[in-house]
């Protein structure tokens, strides 16, 4: 099983996640998505698309006074983690 360092869907380290990832449907720990993304076995956005998540991504970021380019670098991106490949 490939391991990451990032949620696959809205590039969060996971390391910063408090719940340390989050869950599959049988309760397990998954570790491919943060536990805002996916929560037992589904996303709690399904019906994002990649460019939904970088406006959101973005708006955290402004929240907590990062740099635009810094944001700007970091949500660029997102449509290349694996929720968004196709």
């Amino acid at each position: 099983m490939k391991t990451y360092k990032n949620c696959q869907s809205c590039g969060m380290p996971l390391n910063k996640d408090p719940h340390g990832g989050s869950t599959n449907s049988d309760g397990s720990k998954n570790y491919m998505y943060c536990s805002y993304c996916y929560e037992n076995g589904e996303f709690t956005r399904p019906d994002w698309t990649a460019q939904d998540m970088q406006a959101f991504v973005r708006g955290k970021f402004k929240e907590m006074k990062f740099p635009g380019i810094l944001a700007n670098l970091f949500v660029k991106r997102i449509p290349k983690l694996e929720r968004w490949k196709k």
